[in-house]
C-alpha cells in the first residue's frame, strides 16, 4: 500500500497558489491513472482517491494541520513509513525543478513540520516541488510568497513540471 499526500490549502482562493502545488501533482496523478475520483472523507479530513494499493490524498485541513490527516490515514490503512510520499512546495528549489528524497526537506515548511510531528518520524518520502521564481530577489517573506498565485508564464512551467513529477511517480509505482 502506498500513500501519496499532496499538501495545500483548501478553497477556491488558494487553488492557484504556489503553496498548492502538492494538490496539483496529486490531481494530475489521479487524472492520469483515471480509475476513480476524489471523495470527501470527513473522518480523515481529506479528499481521498483509492486505486488498488494506492491512496491519493488532499487534506482538507489547512497546510499547518496536514499531519493530522496523514496520521489518521496511515493508521487506518496500516501504511508503513517507507510507503508514504508527501508532495509539497519548496522555496529552496527553483521553479521548474523538483527532487524526490527520503527524510530531507526544506529548512522551513509548516505543513511538513505538522506531518513530522504527527508521525513522530522524519524518514518518509518527500517530493520537493520547486516554486521559487524570484530570481534571487527576496523582497518579501517566503510565507507571503507561497500564498501568491503563479503568473501566466509560471503556470506553463508548473504544468510541465507537474507532468514530469507524475511520469516519475508512474515509474516508481510500476
Amino acid at each position: 500500500m502506498k500513500l501519496i499526500v499532496g499538501l495545500g490549502n483548501p478553497g477556491k482562493e488558494y487553488e492557484k497558489n504556489r503553496h498548492n502545488v502538492g494538490f496539483k501533482v496529486v490531481d494530475k496523478l489521479g487524472e492520469v491513472l483515471g480509475k476513480g475520483k476524489f471523495v470527501l472523507e470527513k473522518r480523515w479530513e481529506a479528499e481521498v482517491m483509492k486505486i488498488d494499493d494506492l491512496i491519493l490524498v488532499k487534506p482538507t485541513t489547512f497546510m499547518n494541520a496536514s499531519g493530522r490527516t496523514v496520521r489518521k490515514i496511515k493508521d487506518y490503512f496500516k501504511v508503513g513509513l517507507d510507503e508514504i510520499w508527501v508532495v509539497h512546495d519548496d522555496l529552496d528549489i527553483v521553479l521548474g525543478e523538483y527532487k524526490m528524497q527520503k527524510g530531507k526537506g526544506p529548512k522551513v515548511h509548516n505543513g511538513l513540520k505538522s506531518v513530522e510531528e504527527s508521525l513522530g518520524e522524519k524518514d518518509f518520502w518527500r517530493v520537493r516541488v520547486g516554486v521559487d521564481g524570484r530570481g534571487g530577489k527576496r523582497r518579501e517573506s517566503g510565507e507571503k510568497y507561497v500564498l501568491k498565485d503563479f503568473g501566466k508564464q509560471e503556470g506553463e512551467v508548473v504544468k510541465e513540471m507537474v507532468g514530469r513529477v507524475v511520469d516519475e511517480f508512474l515509474f516508481v509505482l510500476a
